[in-house]
């Protein structure tokens, strides 16, 4: 808990990073630096994702509708906040010269979009739209 508190203030403060450790190879900085944008780009295109739904798809029902709008945007929020903390930790290991951080977001994130795939899916099987 007081690692992820440290981080968060991290968040908010990215040049203190650098009190930590030594400097790494700028390739190692720059590929991490990638990834968060990758994370950001994967956030963006799930909340637009539950946007669509909940405003392109007016004729499903309410609660499919805003239930799968919710799910992609609670997972596109949780997917950028995941990206500046996955930053900031990589970051600190790097300059700390240990292993890489690893984490269970990616399976809680397949998981995540695999459950909305599903409810699509019977959407579309079982044409779950409002009563005419």
């Amino acid at each position: 808990m007081i690692d992820f508190v440290k981080d968060a203030r991290l968040w908010f403060a990215p040049q203190r990073v650098r009190d930590e450790g030594e400097t790494p190879d700028y390739r190692f900085s720059l590929a991490n630096e990638r990834t968060f944008l990758a994370w950001i780009r994967t956030a963006l295109a799930l909340v637009g994702g539950g946007f669509a739904v909940d405003q392109f798809l007016p004729d499903l029902r309410w609660g499919v509708r805003i239930g799968m709008a919710v799910a992609l945007l609670l997972v596109g929020m949780a997917c950028a906040l995941r990206a500046v903390n996955h930053w900031v930790r990589c970051e600190r290991a790097m300059r700390r010269g240990e292993d890489l951080p690893v984490s269970r977001f990616p399976v809680l994130l397949s998981l995540g979009v695999g459950l909305v795939a599903v409810a699509m899916i019977l959407v579309v099987l079982m044409g779950w739209t409002k009563s005419p």
